[in-house]
């Protein structure tokens, strides 16, 4: 005999409830006295500020900007000040986590309040345990625009003073030929080459004209990385703290980036303004190298720009990881720990429907592919394979039958003609509705 509805449904709510208090357990029970108190006061109301500090933290980014990078590592920094245990939350499921982070996310301060000290605890633990992640993705994608946003300038900047110079290079252009013309024919007919410049104009009036092609030239390469230095003092306004706040980690394509960036953290506490002899460049590109390497030594403003540059390329492309991230998240934290893995292979344990064992793996493959293949090619040679016909000229395969009733296709013809009929600029403009 079932019992009755309200009893299942009682027992239900009593086990969801247990199942519920025991993740506030796990989540709360690390926490010391002085943790708890740090938590409480995020419902407070932030000092100068008409707003708690728990909505100050979740706020968003705004526009990549030198302040926006600084003001999130601010939050991120009151949330580390906490000093949450660093394995808070891995005994629970990241769903649950996630799931009692939204709920806290859409539950007004003064309920959080009203909780019972274990769920206001547990809940306050989520939110910053996914916030965290969330700031921490904020600020590398403000990192990463704003590097952009330094080339993207840099090249516009270029190719407006060049068209603006286009005039002035023109002339310069057209003088020059008139100059090489006179010298070719002075060199055909033996005369003096100064008098022949002088007969098109000035001696002094020339020399000043080579100085204002000097101006006028670009780089050899014709590039507008050069430009990009002229960010560098906005890029100093965030750099020394946004280079602190993390720690990367980088495969081995990418090691060079972080020696680099290891340096300039060295400099920056140092207060250093001189590039060792001995730091790593191996990361550095062709096209930086005039601009990093110069006649004494190395660059430190384009030394330190090629190295963020550098690590947001290598971001992207996942070479680097962010601890604490979730975008920039190393592979390895998506595994179980290489010890338990160890020790689950070496007793037998290891919960996995394949051999466990790379060569007893394949050859079990590699029968199979065998036993597969020649049935295949005995029933080719039988002429009996299902659907197909294959012979010395080739491969015929059979079409697919409809699968589809036709049952199925009147009920589909019934279904559209309940629908209405109706414009489909009527139907687009009540989904903008």
């Amino acid at each position: 005999m079932l019992p009755p509805i309200a009893t299942i449904e009682r027992l239900c709510a009593e086990v969801a409830t247990r199942a519920q208090r025991q993740v506030y357990r796990l989540l709360t029970d690390p926490l010391a006295a002085r943790q708890r108190k740090a938590l409480d006061s995020l419902l407070l109301l932030r000092e100068g500020r008409r707003v708690s500090t728990l909505t100050w933290i979740r706020q968003s980014p705004g526009a990549p900007s030198a302040k926006a990078v600084l003001a999130h590592i601010e939050r991120l920094q009151a949330i580390r000040a906490i000093a949450l245990p660093i394995d808070l939350g891995c005994d629970v499921h990241q769903n649950r986590l996630i799931r009692l982070a939204r709920e806290g996310a859409q539950t007004a301060v003064y309920q959080l309040e009203e909780y019972e000290p274990d769920r206001r605890h547990a809940t306050l633990v989520a939110i910053l345990l996914d916030t965290a992640a969330t700031l921490i993705d904020e600020t590398l994608d403000l990192h990463d625009r704003l590097i952009g946003s330094f080339f993207t300038k840099a090249k516009h900047r270029h190719e407006r003073e060049f068209a603006a110079a286009g005039k002035a290079i023109n002339d310069k252009v057209r003088l020059y030929a008139r100059i090489g013309g006179a010298l070719v024919d002075a060199k055909t007919s033996g005369t003096d080459p100064f008098v022949a410049i002088e007969a098109i104009m000035p001696w002094d009036q020339f020399a000043e004209t080579v100085k204002d092609a000097q101006r006028l030239a670009r780089t050899e390469d014709f590039d507008h990385l050069v430009l990009v230095g002229q960010h560098y003092q906005q890029l100093r306004r965030y750099a020394p703290a946004f280079l602190d706040t993390f720690e990367f980690s980088a495969a081995p394509a990418a090691q060079g980036v972080i020696d680099a960036i290891q340096t300039l953290r060295t400099l920056n506490r140092t207060s250093a303004r001189k590039v060792p002899a001995d730091a790593p460049i191996g990361f550095v590109r062709k096209r930086w190298q005039p601009l990093v390497f110069v006649d004494g030594g190395i660059d430190r403003k384009f030394y330190e720009l090629c190295a963020v540059a550098e690590l947001k390329n290598s971001l992207r492309a996942g070479d680097v990881s962010v601890a604490g991230s979730r975008q920039f998240k190393d592979f390895d934290a998506y595994l179980m720990p290489r010890s338990t893995f160890d020790g689950q292979r070496e007793t037998g344990t290891l919960a996995v429907p394949v051999a466990n064992i790379p060569q007893a793996y394949l050859t079990e493959r590699l029968e199979r592919l065998r036993t597969a293949l020649d049935e295949v090619n005995r029933l080719a040679e039988a002429d009996q394979l299902p659907d197909a016909v294959l012979k010395a000229d080739g491969l015929k395969i059979s079409p697919l039958d409809a699968d589809v009733p036709d049952e199925a296709e009147a009920l589909r013809e019934r279904a559209y003609a309940i629908l209405p009929h109706i414009k489909i600029t009527d139907l687009l403009l009540e989904v903008d509705r």
